[in-house]
């Protein structure tokens, strides 16, 4: 969305996130000597005045006795040392400093390399991490250490500078101090031995320190400056509502690994950084690249991701084709390529890669980059050829050719083949089927001058008589080319669908172990097996604190170390990265969906490989998205569960608590009220008197324990503690003992008892069997009509025991029948009423059920009152055991 609140509300939350971690300022100059460290710590001693908690973490005086000054007062974390090849080298204690914690810290040179064995590569990372520790960090830095500008640099000054920080670190930037010196001043600091010795400051003067140089790189500082000034008075304009963002539209620049490819990525870092836009560098894999072409390939995407970009891979086999597609799917804006070697004969046709994107991509801004060593470079290209790669494709057009003609040969002999161009044209097609269209072509040469040589009179010269041989044979070279192209084509295409194929089969095999996954410990073996299997490495995930370890390899210290550091900060680690690369293993967050990271997944591939391939990476990152996206949807799933049951737990709790709050006072109330009346009035009371009063006590002592029963047995039942001692018992003597139980508690109840006595006796747990019957006649008669009988029926069907409780009340809803056995749940009307705590038929249920039968409830004779039928299995005692505890 484009719209000015949506703008206003992108810019307030950027502005939260910079502000969520530690503030970071930029003591920025145009070259060494100018002041920086001297700045830093003039304003650090004003902090500390101030009473701001300000320690020196590292502080580079450089021998000056001037800045050495101003560290008097400054706390000071004592620098860490460390063993290397014989020399003792100090080093920042970054866990030292975050121990400290205090509310600044200054760290000098941010560009410094640190020595090997440390948590980082560079210092840059060291900052980095203090600052998503929530810790204030002022660092000083030359405009030359700047990544983007790099090759700026080196056009200014000759010189390559080796350490550099990438431009994402300064996305981090809450303040920018540009210290200044003019030139001149600068280079009589410099004679005076302020800045180096006398020996290195005469040396410098005649390189890097002449007016020239040092002019332009003032001009850079300033710039830089400016832009960071302008960026963030853009961004508070935005969070004001204030005036306009332009459109975050994506550039995209394409590299192919020709010896300019970390140049157009820091080209184009500057040019999405001024147009305040995200960025991406691809490359088109539509043939086999050379170890020299991926390494450069592989360099360009790490010094990408470090710039704050993204990277992918990209397969087809048409270069312009797929950078199209892949720009209008990505609402990219701005095309970014180096300049290609173009072939005279595709310029001639408008077949270059810079004349196609230019005729079909009309709505995109193209920008082509290059530079004088890169055009050198490309024409050295044009003019050399890859001995081993040509001497393969010679080869196979020469061994294709030759069989082509012994085919040729044998058919015009003896099988009288008069059509020989075909057996050529099949030759050419099969060596564009396996090789590159160089081949093909080459291929197509040597089968054109054989055909001639050796099949178009007059035979064995390259003359041709006949003004129809000449068209035949120059058509048959068309032909060639024409199918040997199409067959290339279609090898690439083979190609790059074998490779997605690929993918997409590893990531649908992934999903189908993820699906079944129902807890992290699941998800994190499916996760490592399909690893294993689509890389061929061992693997290690964790996810949690679940873990899951390939029983080849598990992870040393190191590797744990670099697996913690990955999982704080959401950014890989180990080999193949910037931080702790001495590791053995490649470790991938496992990030939500807000960056946070909830695993991680760990690849230790093997060392004879000393670099990642792009494909490898692309798949790794794929697969480790889906293994955390199964995660959270586990840990959803659990959330959900959890939150049902404790829903379910509350509504019970009430139903409980409602349903105990009415039916327990009620028989309490009668027992205490006749119990009191008998304390206060006996001596007044005559015996008949006294004796309603006992009886009361007694009727509703009884009825508060058959509630209080009700409830043990419910509980019992929920937590399958029920144990079934079973025993013969006849089916009357049964319902016999449960209608005198019911006559005592209810005398007024009226009961029918229809019990044939040809019924054999049943092998159940008679107490249990007793209770779920009384359970059902004690609501059917609760409810029945005065004056109208409660019906108890006992019949045989299909070896079962059916006993059926019919009773003539107003009945059940046939809405509510089936929830009558739910905990605490009573109708409105009918045989549930509203009396009692709802557990009778619950329990009569579990009763039943735990003999292996069933309850149900129907509608009575006539569609009148309610039928409950009870159904046991006729069960026979083991023959070693008559009884059965369990």
């Amino acid at each position: 969305m484009n719209d000015p609140r949506s703008r206003q509300a992108d810019a307030l939350a950027e502005s939260l996130q910079r502000e969520a971690g530690g503030k970071l300022t930029v003591f920025l100059g145009a070259a060494p000597g100018v002041g920086k460290t001297y700045a830093m710590l003039t304003r650090a001693q004003e902090q500390r005045r101030r009473g701001v908690d300000v320690v020196a973490a590292v502080v580079e005086t450089h021998g000056r006795s001037d800045t050495a000054a101003l560290l008097g007062g400054l706390p000071a974390i004592a620098l860490r040392e460390v063993d290397y090849r014989g020399h003792r080298l100090q080093e920042m204690d970054l866990d030292a400093v975050l121990a400290r914690h205090p509310a600044l810290v200054l760290v000098d040179e941010l560009a410094h390399r640190n020595a090997p064995g440390s948590r980082h590569e560079r210092r840059w990372q060291d900052v980095m991490e203090l600052l998503d520790a929530g810790i204030d960090v002022w660092t000083t830095i030359n405009i030359q250490h700047l990544e983007t500008l790099n090759d700026v640099v080196m056009r200014i000054t000759g010189v390559r500078v080796g350490e550099t920080v990438p431009d994402v670190v300064f996305d981090r930037l809450h303040d920018i101090v540009l210290v200044d010196l003019p030139p001149r001043e600068l280079i009589e600091r410099l004679r005076q031995g302020k800045v180096y010795v006398p020996e290195q400051a005469a040396q410098a003067l005649q390189a890097f320190f002449s007016p020239a140089n040092l002019t332009a790189l003032r001009e850079l500082a300033m710039q830089e400056a400016a832009d960071r000034v302008d960026s963030s008075l853009r961004e508070a304009r935005a969070a004001r509502g204030e005036g306009n963002l332009p459109l975050r539209r994506r550039v995209l620049v394409a590299i192919d690994g020709g010896g300019q490819s970390e140049y157009l990525v820091r080209v184009a870092r500057r040019i999405a950084e001024r147009r305040d836009a995200p960025w991406t560098v691809v490359t088109v894999r539509n043939r086999r690249h050379d170890e020299a072409t991926g390494r450069e390939i592989d360099a360009a995407f790490a010094l990408a991701r470090r710039l704050g970009g993204d990277a992918e891979l990209l397969h087809g086999p048409g270069i312009a084709d797929v950078l199209l597609d892949y720009a209008s799917h990505n609402a990219v804006s701005t095309l970014v390529l180096g300049r290609t070697r173009e072939r005279p004969l595709a310029r001639l046709f408008n077949q270059t890669l810079t004349q196609q994107l230019i005729q079909r991509g009309a709505h995109y801004e193209i920008t082509i980059i290059s530079t004088p060593q890169a055009r050198a470079s490309a024409r050295r290209t044009g003019l050399s050829l890859d001995p081993e790669n040509w001497s393969r494709d010679a080869a196979l057009a020469l061994l294709a050719t030759a069989a082509a003609c012994l085919a040729a040969w044998l058919g015009e002999r003896w099988i009288g083949l008069s059509d020989l161009a075909m057996v050529f044209i099949v030759a050419v097609v099969l060596v564009a089927a396996r090789t590159r269209m160089s081949a093909a072509v080459l291929a197509a040469t040597l089968c054109f001058l054989a055909y001639n040589f050796f099949f178009i009179a007059p035979r064995f010269t390259f003359a041709i008589n006949a003004r129809q041989g000449v068209i035949t044979v120059f058509l048959f070279l068309a032909a060639a080319l024409v199918a040997g192209r199409l067959a290339s084509r279609l090898r690439m295409q083979v190609v790059a669908l074998r490779a997605a194929n690929r993918h997409a089969n590893v990531r649908q095999a992934l999903g189908r172990q993820l699906v079944g996954a129902t807890d992290n410990a699941q998800v994190a073996h499916a996760g490592r097996v399909a690893l294993e299997q689509a890389l061929d490495s061992p693997a290690w995930v964790r996810i949690a604190q679940d873990t899951s370890t390939s029983g080849s390899a598990a992870p040393g210290a190191t590797d744990l170390a670099a697996a913690d550091w990955a999982l704080r900060h959401g950014q890989p680690a180990g080999r193949f990265t910037d931080t702790l690369a001495g590791a053995d293993w490649w470790f991938l967050p496992l990030l939500d969906g807000e960056g946070h990271g909830i695993g991680v997944a760990g690849l230790r591939l093997d060392r004879q490989y000393p670099r990642l391939a792009p494909e490898q990476r692309q798949l790794a990152e794929a697969m480790a998205d889906d293994i955390a996206q199964a995660a959270l949807r586990t840990r959803l799933v659990a959330d959900l569960e959890t939150a049902h049951l404790h829903n379910e737990t509350e509504r019970l709790r009430s139903a409980l608590l409602s349903s105990v709050s009415h039916d327990l006072r009620s028989p309490l109330a009668a027992m205490i009220g006749s119990a009191d009346s008998l304390s206060s009035y006996a001596e007044a009371m005559d015996a008949s008197d006294r004796r309603a009063l006992l009886d009361t006590i007694v009727v509703e002592g009884e009825r508060l324990d058959r509630y209080i029963q009700n409830l043990l047995d419910m509980t019992r039942l929920g937590h399958d503690g029920l144990k079934l001692n079973r025993d013969w018992i006849g089916v009357d003597e049964l319902i016999g003992s449960a209608a005198r139980r019911l006559q005592r508690y209810q005398p007024d109840a009226l009961l029918k008892l229809d019990i044939p006595h040809d019924l054999p006796p049943i092998w159940v747990h008679p107490a249990l069997v007793e209770q779920a019957v009384f359970n059902v006649m004690e609501n059917a008669a609760k409810f029945s009509p005065p004056g109208m009988a409660v019906e108890v029926r006992a019949r045989l069907h299909e070896g079962e025991l059916r006993i059926e409780v019919i009773d003539e009340g107003p009945g059940i809803p046939d809405a509510e029948r089936a929830r009558i056995f739910d905990m605490f749940y009573s109708v409105e009307r009918g045989d549930r009423g509203r009396q009692g705590t709802g557990l009778g038929l619950t329990i009569c249920q579990g009763m039943i059920g735990a003999h292996g039968g069933h309850v149900e409830a129907l509608p009575g004779r006539d569609g009148r009152g309610t039928l409950v039928r009870m159904t046991l299995p006729l069960l026979q005692p083991h023959p070693e055991s008559p009884r059965d505890d369990g």
